[in-house]
């Protein structure tokens, strides 16, 4: 068995500068330096991982040591060269300052600088992850940075620069290391598996790109990974999204039009199946951010052929789902999967915080910040215009949803799930007439009413506090109608189902017989009596009436 295999990105590590690839700033810069001997003595390589900054200094060290350098390059031939890239020469020192941070580690250093190179004529002392080293190692170095003997070059490697101390920054050359081109990855890879003798589809190789988020080293480690598991066959896009966990792109077109319909029992089938193919959800987390993002670019601008890397007929197809959305609802739904994404990070029940996630998409009075109540006006705008504002006879265990006399729309009932307290909204939309009352009563409902409290009492809390409050009246076909004010106490009712089959059960139980019951709200700046006849003070008063005793003629 061979055991010698190795790595693509230690394989094709760039051993020139000609073959470093997206950091051409950089480069071209540190190749004049080298053909003009302005050589200078410390230098700070910044950037995300992956982007080249060992890589550029091995390449730097070996060239100001090169025998024959050409262009400012490393000839590779000579012994320096040759010394350098086997690991074993002297005069290019590697050190890990992540394990090697304290002050003990850099006096070494220290001392060993008074000495001079064996052959060629740099010491070139790479420092990778210098941010870890510790507050007395920086001092211990300062002195050393400043003013190091000729013959010695320091090349600090960091991916946080923001925590190297100000007074190490003012003595070295800085370099910020750029995240590589999707493009430029997508084209290095092709490159590689042409020598591999690798057969990858074109658009496998991109996803892998963009999944590597502009590190070449990240993007040859998932190359590497995907061809291992699919050894000696062709590495189509489909097989890459398996080996990496991740969703195609049409699944987010699915879902969007689910969001966009407030279809939530479609959005977590869609969820269930992405769970069931073994998917990773936070890859499909970022992913479908990443798709929201191209979507608000394709609305907001004209000109994003440049910016969103995706083929002319995915571009086309984006535009069309642009024309459903406005760009402050694809702005909430940003928000809300940015907040999962770091959420999930921690979180044990990954599955259960994205399904409320798609639920708060589908439901945007489920929150109460200020982006969602354009949101909220669209979706009964919508209901409003479709006509779907009234729930079907008997649906969610309320009455019929024919409006009352007059216009009257008090018996129209709660609509659970797919509007969320869209009655309210409706209620405040649509100025509501106030019903006469009929000639006659049934004794069910004056039943209902004139034992309201005994009732209420028997209700398990809160449900008791609440109808203590409530105030009834009559909807259509002479039901009985809970007006309850504006908020927590209406919610309890509106958007839970089984409490208000719980309060039906309760009724019905008191009366001995199967009662209906519709819940209406009364907004906060509305007056009970303006929409509502108040059954409780005239059945009182006819109660009274009825006890009154007969005058004494004589």
């Amino acid at each position: 068995m061979n055991m010698s295999y190795v790595a693509l990105y230690r394989k094709f590590r760039p051993d020139s500068f000609e073959s470093v690839k997206g950091q051409d700033h950089i480069v071209t810069t540190l190749r004049n330096q080298i053909e003009s001997e302005r050589i200078g003595h410390a230098y700070l390589f910044c950037g995300t991982r992956g982007t080249g900054k060992t890589t550029v200094a091995k390449i730097f060290a070996r060239a100001v040591n090169c025998e024959h350098p050409a262009n400012g390059s490393p000839c590779g031939e000579c012994d320096v060269c040759r010394a350098i890239a086997a690991g074993v020469s002297m005069n290019v020192i590697e050190i890990d300052a992540a394990s090697n941070n304290g002050v003990d580690n850099i006096r070494q250093i220290v001392d060993e600088v008074a000495y001079s190179p064996t052959e060629g004529r740099y010491k070139v002392y790479i420092i990778d992850e210098v941010h870890m080293l510790s507050i007395g190692a920086f001092n211990a170095l300062l002195k050393t940075l400043e003013e190091p003997p000729s013959y010695v070059i320091f090349i600090l490697a960091t991916t946080e620069a923001h925590k190297i101390p100000i007074t190490i920054l003012s003595r070295c050359q800085r370099y910020d290391f750029r995240r590589i081109s999707i493009d430029t990855i997508a084209g290095r890879l092709g490159e590689i598996m042409e020598k591999e003798q690798v057969v990858v589809e074109e658009k496998a190789l991109r996803y892998v790109a963009k999944a590597a988020d502009g590190s070449m080293r990240d993007a040859l480690s998932l190359l590497d990974q995907c061809i291992a598991f699919h050894f000696g066959d062709e590495l189509t896009y489909d097989k890459v999204l398996d080996v990496l966990g991740a969703v195609d792109t049409g699944v987010f077109s699915r879902l969007l039009c689910s969001v966009l319909d407030r279809n939530v029992a479609e959005c977590i089938a869609l969820l269930d199946e992405i769970v069931i193919q073994g998917r990773e959800l936070t890859q499909f987390v970022t992913d479908f951010t990443w798709y929201l993002r191209n979507l608000l670019l394709v609305k907001t601008s004209d000109h994003v052929e440049d910016v969103i890397d995706m083929s002319s007929e995915n571009l086309q197809l984006l535009q069309q789902e642009a024309g459903r959305i406005e760009a402050d609802g694809i702005i909430r739904y940003i928000r809300i999967f940015s907040e999962l994404s770091g959420q999930l990070k921690y979180a044990a029940q990954k599955r259960v915080l994205t399904e409320v996630a798609l639920i708060k998409l589908c439901r945007p009075q489920m929150e109460a910040k200020q982006d969602t109540v354009l949101d909220r006006i669209r979706a009964i705008e919508q209901r409003l215009e479709t006509g779907d504002f009234l729930p079907a006879a008997g649906a969610f265990g309320v009455g019929s949803g024919a409006p009352g006399p007059q216009g009257s729309f008090a018996g129209a009932g709660t609509v659970q799930g797919g509007a969320g307290g869209l009655a309210a909204a409706f209620a405040s939309a649509a100025p509501q007439v106030k019903q006469e009352l009929p000639k006659a009563l049934s004794e069910d409902v004056k039943k209902a009413v004139s034992n309201w409290q005994a009732i209420a009492g028997r209700a398990p809390q809160p449900m008791r506090l609440y109808l203590q409050n409530a105030k009834l009246s009559l909807g259509a076909d002479d039901q009985l109608v809970i007006v309850l004010p504006d908020g927590i106490m209406s919610d309890y009712f509106t958007q839970e189902k089984e409490h208000h089959e719980q309060l039906e059960a309760l009724i019905s139980g008191y009366l001995g017989k199967q009662m209906t019951v519709l819940i209406q709200v009364l907004k906060e700046d509305d007056r009970f009596t303006d929409h509502y006849v108040d059954l409780s003070s005239l059945i009182n008063m006819e109660i009274e009436e009825e006890d009154e005793p007969e005058p004494d003629i004589f």
